[in-house]
């Protein structure tokens, strides 16, 4: 209560949730918005006003610029990435230089301004397909995408510090997080929006992989809970369900949430992974945290898809949606 926070990543879809959460337990947020000439926050520009809330427009690429933000943060939650798996296979370069070379710039910053806390969000694309399950936090790393080669990078950096300086970091491995606000090119947003917009026949990638999924407030809890805890310092851990899904089966689901038992799907070449790049299986194991912290899920899938489905069926939000353009 009452510790001042810097948020990176702060307009995306999780950053954004996150945000809301901390205000709502008392924090003083700085919220970091990435820099653009329409002065447009993101996700940002739907939480109310709140004199808790500060937010500023930037970049994470610029060391001197995360120097300035980290000044007096208490705590940082460094959420800023570019994170779209199939836009990594065209351009790589911009994955390092915002991943990788972001995350060292915030912890440089932390660590010259007296070693301020750092919670570093990893993601489960960097186990790559399961070799067991449910997967734990002594998974192989297998960087399957640019993407994912990226992330290890970062946290590789993360942990650098952590062990070279002694900079308190914890890595927090969000395994796949769904929820209202996020983007179109995942695969739930895509399926409700283009059933939503009216389509008959939905355009997917692959249905076959399985994926461990988590609601937003979820996996903005489990990042709370890490961060309330000294125990969890110098750690990587999952943030998880510990149940896994496959993407068919979800398709039923949220046709049957939406009461669309008509529609049928096409597999669309353009969502498809090269060969060797798909993660097949994702199953976490959330041992770990709950061991740490005390932390469990508290949305079933069932409640979250269907909130999600509320949220994205409301005409204000769906209309922010391009349902017929696959965005990579």
């Amino acid at each position: 209560m009452n510790k001042k926070v810097l948020i990176t990543g702060a307009d995306g879809f999780i950053g954004s949730h996150l945000t809301e959460l901390l205000l709502e337990k008392g924090f003083k947020v700085r919220a970091l918005s990435c820099y653009n000439s329409f002065n447009n926050w993101g996700w940002l520009e739907v939480i109310p006003e709140n004199e808790n809330l500060e937010i500023v427009s930037g970049d994470i690429r610029d060391p001197n610029f995360c120097r300035t933000i980290c000044r007096d943060a208490d705590m940082i939650f460094n959420l800023a990435a570019l994170i779209a798996i199939p836009f990594s296979y065209v351009a790589p370069d911009s994955y390092i230089d915002t991943n990788v070379k972001g995350t060292l710039n915030i912890c440089q910053a932390a660590r010259d301004l007296g070693n301020i806390r750092v919670i570093h969000t990893s993601t489960s694309e960097v186990y790559g397909t399961a070799r067991y399950v449910p997967i734990d936090e002594k998974h192989p790393k297998q960087p399957q995408s640019p993407y994912s080669a990226s992330k290890i990078g970062a946290d590789a950096i993360a942990m650098s510090f952590f062990y070279a300086f002694g900079l308190p970091v914890t890595i927090a491995r969000p395994f796949n997080t769904y929820g209202p606000r996020q983007s179109s090119r995942a695969i739930i947003p895509s399926i409700i929006t283009q059933i939503a917009a009216g389509a008959k026949e939905l355009k997917l990638g692959d249905l076959t992989p399985t994926r461990d999924l988590n609601f937003v407030r979820d996996t903005c809890n489990g990042f709370h809970a890490i961060a309330s805890h000294e125990n969890t310092v110098g750690k990587e851990i999952n943030i998880s369900s510990n149940y896994e899904i496959s993407m068919l089966d979800l398709f039923e689901l949220i046709k049957k949430t939406m009461g669309a038992g008509h529609v049928t799907v096409a597999r669309d070449e353009a969502r498809i992974r090269p060969a060797n790049s798909e993660v097949f299986r994702l199953w976490g194991d959330n041992t770990l945290i709950r061991e740490l912290t005390g932390f469990k899920p508290e949305y079933t899938l069932e409640k979250g898809i269907q909130i999600t489905c509320e949220w994205f069926q409301q005409k204000e939000n769906l209309q922010q949606y391009k349902a017929g353009i696959y965005n990579i």
